[in-house]
C-alpha cells in the first residue's frame, strides 16, 4: 500500500513540475518579441515611400515547409536585362515574423550581369516574405512566398 502511495504521488509531483514548466514556458516566450505584418508593413512603406508597389518581375523561391527555420533557402530572381540603362539597384527581403522584418537588403550594378540571389536566411516562425526590387529607373516591383517553419529560429529577445 505505501509503495501505490508513493507512486501516485511521485505521479502527481511530475505531472505538476510538466504544467510549472509549460507555464514558465508560455510567460517567457520570445513570440512577444516577433515583428507583426504591421511591422512588415511599415518597413515596405520606408522602402517604397509614395511610389506604387507593383506585383511582377520578382520570383521569390523559399521552401513551403521548413523543418527547422535556422537555415532556410532562399531565392530571389528579377527579371531585368541588368544593362546600364535598365538594372536592378536594390533587392530587399522582409520577413513579417521576424524580431526585424527587413532580414537583408542586397545592392546590383549593371556589372552584376543578372539579378539573382541566394542565400540562407533565419526564419522566426510560420510567415509570409516578400522580395522587393527597386529599378534604375525609380519603379518598385515585389514577388512574396509563405512558408510553414516547424522549428523557430530567431527566438533570442531584442
Amino acid at each position: 500500500m505505501k509503495n501505490i502511495i508513493y507512486q501516485h504521488r511521485r505521479k502527481w509531483l511530475k505531472q505538476i513540475q510538466g504544467l510549472g514548466l509549460m507555464t514558465l514556458g508560455l510567460l517567457a516566450s520570445p513570440l512577444t518579441a516577433f515583428a507583426k505584418k504591421e511591422d512588415a508593413n511599415e518597413a515596405i512603406k520606408k522602402i517604397v515611400g509614395g511610389a506604387t508597389l507593383r506585383e511582377g518581375k520578382v520570383t521569390l523561391t523559399i521552401p513551403p515547409l521548413v523543418e527547422n527555420g535556422n537555415l532556410v533557402v532562399l531565392k530571389v530572381s528579377v527579371d531585368s536585362p541588368m544593362t546600364a540603362n535598365d538594372y536592378v539597384k536594390t533587392i530587399y527581403v522582409i520577413a513579417e515574423g521576424n524580431p526585424l522584418p527587413n532580414i537583408f537588403t542586397a545592392y546590383l550594378t549593371p556589372r552584376s550581369g543578372t539579378a539573382n540571389i541566394t542565400t540562407r536566411v533565419r526564419l522566426a516562425d510560420s510567415q509570409k516574405v516578400w522580395a522587393i526590387a527597386q529599378m534604375s529607373n525609380g519603379s518598385f516591383w515585389q514577388g512574396s512566398a509563405e512558408t510553414l517553419v516547424t522549428l523557430s529560429a530567431c527566438t533570442e529577445m531584442v
